[in-house]
């Protein structure tokens, strides 16, 4: 009897011990799951066809990188938010705002007046211009050679309004494709004679290919990027000051000098 009270004791506080070191993982693991927690989630999607500003290097692994990734995860870190990033094709960004599906956009986005109508934008955070690219055996080396040629542009972007600035000068066909890599592709293949893209992105596909030449256009006014949010949100004015802040800190031109080699 007494040999059964005995385990019955030694089983009672084994339950005990296990009792409170369960409490004691749970107690740590809240503990260290506190600080995540407090930070909201931001959804932010990108367009990730648009190397150095969001591109997917299969070689490194399947994470988006690049300046605009970089950009936005300082950001989120200033403004003290986690965030979600998602890829989809960049024709689909603005939609997909205006549905409240995702909280902003960092990808490249020029803020033209008919954007700013659907979405509301910080300010311009880097400014570039636009390149003509073409195949060197077929070299397209101003506007007046594109006549009766074919031009491809990224569906949605500015470039496939500065394609239709060209057309009331000259005679072209325009098509659209999802993808700078699309374009690039439908190039390479004959299927158009040339393509619009910003002269950052063009240079990285010049450099890696010579079959390929480009020059660069020219143009009153750089088109610019900057950061969409949807239309009235409560983290434009976050975003901005943060952004703003970067700008005087020397922050931003490092971002630049990493990815672009030089500064702004």
């Amino acid at each position: 009897m007494k040999k059964l009270s005995l385990l019955m004791i030694s089983l009672f506080i084994i339950g005990l011990l296990a009792a409170c070191g369960t409490n004691a993982n749970e107690a740590e693991n809240s503990t260290s799951g506190a600080g995540n927690a407090d930070k909201k989630v931001l959804k932010m999607a990108t367009s990730a066809d648009y190397p150095p500003f969001e591109y997917i290097d299969t070689a490194q692994g399947s994470d988006i990188i690049g300046f605009d990734i970089d950009l936005a995860k300082a950001l989120a870190e200033k403004t003290g938010y986690e965030l979600e990033i998602q890829d989809m094709d960049f024709n689909s960004l603005i939609p997909a705002l205006q549905a409240k599906q995702i909280d902003l956009v960092l990808s490249g986005m020029t803020p033209t007046p008919e954007r700013a109508e659907n979405v509301d934008f910080s300010d311009v955070y880097y400014t570039a211009n636009h390149m003509i690219v073409s195949l060197k055996d077929n070299e397209i080396k101003s506007i007046e050679e594109l006549d009766g040629k074919t031009i491809g542009v990224q569906l949605g972007s500015i470039q496939e309004d500065k394609a239709k600035e060209i057309s009331e000068k000259v005679n072209v066909k325009i098509e659209n494709r999802n993808k700078i890599s699309d374009l690039i592709q439908e190039l390479k293949s004959g299927r158009i004679d040339a393509a619009i893209i910003e002269d950052l992105v063009a240079n990285g596909y010049t450099e890696k290919d010579k079959d390929l030449t480009g020059f660069t256009m020219e143009s009153e006014e750089e088109a610019g990027s900057a950061i969409a949010f949807q239309k009235n949100s409560a983290y434009t004015k976050e975003f901005n000051d943060a952004l703003n802040e970067m700008k005087e800190n020397g922050e931003l031109d490092q971002l630049v000098a990493k990815w672009f080699g030089g500064e702004e």
